[in-house]
């Protein structure tokens, strides 16, 4: 039995009526011909840290911070979609967060020094709120891909609430990751 988990900090997309629009423009996307990997729309979520390979013993550590992190619900309006790192060389294809950015940044900003006070290294990236819908596995079909993405630049796949900030375990297998949640908290007023 493994001695960790492989973990991150999210919000994930609950509305059905959301998750529907994505699922149709992730087939969309499948008839431009390029290589991707689509996330399942059970997996759909918006990563505000990655935790990487997490002792067991680190789990409450992590949940005891969490939960001094101060947010009230919040509203976050999803739109456009786009590509890691750019068009030219898309890795990643993504929806943006327009209402609702705000607030992500201010719970990342709080979220950030108390992982590092726990021992994690700086997120490299830094943090850009956004959801990831599909992984580009190949450059089968470039121009198709990106001339989809910039004719979707502004579609509205619209409103979800944040309300949970969870701990998600990914379990990674052959056939994708599967996410469970380990911990959750919810606002503090």
């Amino acid at each position: 039995m493994s001695e960790s988990v492989r973990s991150f900090i999210a919000f994930d997309v609950e509305s059905s009526t959301v998750l529907n629009r994505i699922s149709s423009v992730q087939n969309r996307l499948l008839q431009t011909g390029a290589d991707l990997k689509l996330v399942e729309p059970q997996n759909i979520h918006i990563t505000l840290r990655f935790l990487g390979n997490l002792p067991f013993s680190m789990i409450e550590k992590v949940f005891e911070e969490m939960k001094h992190v101060k947010f009230t619900p919040f509203t976050m309006q999803l739109k456009g979609i786009g590509a890691f790192p750019d068009l030219r060389y898309p890795r990643v294809i993504w929806i943006g967060i327009t209402e609702g950015a705000d607030q992500l940044k201010a719970i990342v900003s709080q979220l950030e020094p108390r992982m590092r006070r726990l021992g994690f290294a700086p997120d490299s990236k830094g943090f850009s709120p956004h959801l990831t819908i599909a992984r580009v596995r190949s450059g089968k079909n470039k121009v198709q891909l990106a001339n989809f993405i910039v004719e979707n630049a502004n579609y509205e796949f619209g409103a979800v609430s944040a309300e949970r900030l969870r701990l998600k375990k990914s379990d990674l297998t052959p056939k994708g990751p599967i996410y469970s949640t380990l911990k959750e908290v919810g606002p503090q007023q």
